[in-house]
C-alpha cells in the first residue's frame, strides 16, 4: 500500500505519529505537508494530495492540520476522493467497513499522538465490507460523474 501524508504547518506531530505506523507496517509513504511552524493554508497542501490519491498514484492519505476540519473539507472537494474526519478508533473501522474512505483527516489539536497511532492503524487495516455499504459508496460515485442524485 502507498500512503500520502500531508498537513499543515498544525499538523507535524500526527503526521510524524503516522510516519511510525507506517514503518511498522511496513508501508510505502510520502509526506508532502509543511515543513514549517509558520501558518500555511490547508487548501495548498490538501488539494494536491487528494489529487494524487484520486488519480491512483496513492493508495490512500493521512491528512492532518489543526482541527482535521479544513483538511477534510478541501480533501473531499476533488472528485474521488472519500475523507473521513476521524478522532476515534470505533469511526476510523467503521469509515473503512461502510464508506471505503480512502483519506484519514484528523486534527493535532484535539488528540495526540497516542491515540492518533491507534487511528491510522485500525483505519490502514481494515478493509471495506462491500454488500449493501457498496450501493451507497456508488450513488456518492455516481452524483460525483453526473451531478444528481438520480
Amino acid at each position: 500500500m502507498k500512503v500520502i501524508i500531508t498537513g499543515d504547518h498544525a499538523g507535524m506531530v500526527l503526521r510524524n505519529a503516522a510516519k511510525e505506523v507506517l514503518d511498522e507496517l511496513g508501508f510505502e509513504y510520502e509526506d508532502v505537508g509543511a515543513d514549517c511552524l509558520s501558518s500555511v493554508d490547508y487548501p495548498d497542501y490538501a488539494l494536491p494530495a487528494a489529487e494524487r490519491v484520486a488519480n491512483g498514484e496513492f493508495d490512500r492519505g493521512i491528512f492532518v492540520c489543526g482541527t482535521g476540519i479544513g483538511i477534510s473539507i478541501s480533501a473531499n472537494k476533488v472528485k474521488g476522493i472519500r475523507c473521513a474526519l476521524t478522532h476515534d478508533v470505533f469511526s476510523a473501522k467503521a469509515t473503512r467497513l461502510h464508506n471505503d474512505t480512502n483519506v484519514l483527516a484528523m486534527g493535532e489539536r484535539v488528540i495526540g499522538p497516542g491515540l492518533a497511532k491507534e487511528i491510522i492503524e485500525t483505519w490502514l487495516t481494515t478493509e471495506f465490507e462491500g454488500g449493501r455499504h457498496e450501493k451507497r459508496v456508488n450513488k456518492i460515485s455516481h452524483y460525483e460523474e453526473h451531478g444528481c442524485s438520480k
